[in-house]
């Protein structure tokens, strides 16, 4: 199932990031659920991942890990523990993920992971994801496109 979206500014964004959040940390799963975001550099990526978090409890600052790759984030529910959100802008090959315990870390119902740059990763994503693509239209103005 494919949405676009036409966000005509950060707090249309922002609703987006808010709603998937809401779904996801009710909906108890097999597995951890992951969301690629993919988009060019300022598209959005890391505004999403930031009301997200913020929508699931955590009150830290949210930066995108694009040195460190990996930043995990205690929750506070009954179906999900950790939000982890990862950047991969520097990888080179998806393979280097895979150090950082992704197999278990994406077999784990717990877990909520966003992946920055998932299009990087595309051969090791689980193939029940989400991804979300986010494309310029003007300065405020950006199209999401969310295949499920």
């Amino acid at each position: 199932m494919t949405k676009t979206f036409i966000a005509k500014n950060l707090d249309q964004t922002w609703k987006l990031a808010e709603n998937l959040a809401k779904q996801i940390i009710s909906a108890p799963d097999a597995a951890a659920a992951v969301i690629g975001l993919n988009g060019g550099l300022g598209s959005g990526k890391t505004s999403f991942v930031q009301e997200f978090a913020k929508v699931l409890g955590i009150k830290e600052k949210i930066t995108s890990p694009t040195f460190v790759i990996q930043k995990n984030y205690k929750l506070r529910s009954k179906n999900r523990k950790f939000l982890i959100h990862i950047d991969t802008y520097r990888i080179k090959d998806p393979k280097e993920i895979l150090d950082l315990g992704w197999k278990e870390l994406i077999k784990d119902p717990k877990n909520i992971i966003l992946v920055e740059w998932a299009e990087k990763i595309k051969k090791i994503l689980p193939k029940k994801y989400i991804q979300i693509n986010f494309e310029h239209l003007g300065e405020n103005k950006r199209k999401i496109t969310v295949l499920r």
